[in-house]
């Protein structure tokens, strides 16, 4: 941290998760600490702002900055950055929280205090929070449940498990609330689930938003690159990747042969005989790679219908006739997309190829395909590694399909940036 910089813990979470509340108990509990407050809500009228006025001494006393009718990790950005510049220069205080929307990404923000800029000289982010509802989990990832659906800032749509998951996913500690509505047992799965898709966050269960103050603020627990790099299926996938498949599973990846691996999403080991609670409740993830292309037809009907029990899935494939373009795949819950990812480095001019190669010592290439693969990862409860593994083998082109005019075959998926295929639904 910057000596004499102000400390920021950043608020994330869902509708409903208990944001507001949470923020009003650190309220009433830091007697020691000058907080100031930062928070927005999607409105004309800043209902979390009112309930924080009505709570607490120090909002009463303007120490508040609100930002109303927009999400401050967007097209408010600019407010944000002149908010929290103004509340340095006028105010004295020790420590600032920002709340954000229920339907905001906490990374934008964060990255506001990391970035050069007159914020980042002022404050260093400290904690990132993100709060879960217990009683809200089964509606976002409950097999059967529909794919909720919110407003983002482009006025596009949006499934809301998949801003759900990515608040989970970035993110040092997080707060399992209204555990008090949800019996023990199922409160175990659900704490294993969510250790699964971040495994780096603490993990705090809470009732009515009470935790102590000491455990969200002045902690020193961010780092841009560990949070950004702690997702479940991230870590996963850099398991496979450096685990030796050729001497595990027998296969030689130069004849095209796909190699995966299944692992409990956990990296410490206890007592040999103790068991993690992934493992007691049979949370595990599923890493997948290929270097030949897949069938698009194929796998999109392997996309349509994945087996119940995935929480989340993520990675990039190459599809035969996309051969330009990389494919990124992300499903949280019900709701899953495809979309363009960026170019295969092997579909640039050679001199890009060589240029973008050297300043990327560890870029994994191929001396017949380049960059092109493929690597996926599932995360759930229950996972039939056997079928998920079966299923993409059977999407890799045969030996006769690779002479095939890839141009020929039924191809669904996007081939040029912004397009979007929603599949699953």
């Amino acid at each position: 941290m910057n000596q004499g910089s102000i400390p920021v813990t950043i608020l994330s979470g869902n509708l409903g998760a208990g944001k507001t509340t949470t923020l009003n108990h650190l309220l009433r509990e830091s007697d020691d600490r000058d907080i100031a407050v930062l928070v927005n809500d999607m409105g004309e009228i800043n209902i979390d702002a009112e309930l924080l006025r009505g709570g607490t001494e120090l909002v009463a006393d303007e120490g508040v900055a609100e930002l109303s009718n927009g999400c401050i990790c967007c097209e408010l950005q600019d407010d944000l950055r002149t908010e929290v510049t103004r509340l340095a220069r006028e105010w004295e205080f020790d420590t600032l929280v920002v709340e954000s929307s229920g339907i905001s990404e906490p990374a934008p923000i964060a990255r506001l205090f990391t970035t050069e800029s007159r914020v980042a000289a002022r404050y260093d982010v400290d904690t990132t929070v993100t709060v879960v509802s217990a009683r809200q989990f089964d509606e976002f990832f409950a097999d059967g449940a529909p794919v909720e659906r919110t407003e983002t800032e482009d006025g596009d749509t949006r499934p809301l498990s998949d801003l759900v998951i990515e608040q989970i996913e970035f993110c040092d500690v997080l707060l399992l609330n209204k555990c008090d509505l949800v019996d023990a047992g199922r409160l175990d799965e659900i704490e294993a689930t969510l250790r699964a898709l971040q495994p780096r966050a603490e993990l705090i269960r809470t009732e009515h938003g009470r935790v102590s103050p000491d455990r969200i603020l002045d902690r020193g627990l961010f780092d841009l690159g560990d949070v950004s790099d702690s997702a479940g299926w991230k870590r996963a996938m850099d398991h496979a990747e450096g685990h030796d498949h050729d001497e595990a599973h027998g296969h030689d990846e130069h004849d095209g042969h796909e190699t995966h691996e299944a692992t409990h999403a956990h990296e410490d080991h206890d007592l040999p005989d103790h068991r993690h609670p992934q493992e007691a409740y049979g949370i595990s993830s599923v890493s997948y790679r290929s270097i030949r292309p897949l069938h698009p037809a194929r796998l999109h009907d392997f996309f349509e219908s994945l087996p119940n029990g995935i929480v989340r899935a993520k990675g990039t494939f190459w599809v035969a006739g996309r051969d330009d373009v990389k494919l990124e795949y992300g499903q949280a819950g019900a709701a899953a997309r495809v979309e363009v990812a960026g170019p295969w480095i092997a579909s640039l001019p050679e001199i890009d190829q060589e240029l973008y190669r050297s300043n990327r010592s560890a870029t994994y290439w191929d001396e017949e395909w380049g960059d092109r693969r493929t690597q996926l990862v599932f995360i759930g409860s229950d996972v039939d590694e056997a079928a998920i593994t079966a299923a993409l083998d059977d999407c890799v082109l045969t030996d006769a399909e690779m002479d095939e005019d890839s141009d020929t075959f039924d191809n669904p998926f996007p081939e040029d940036e912004g397009e979007l295929l929603i599949v699953g639904e």
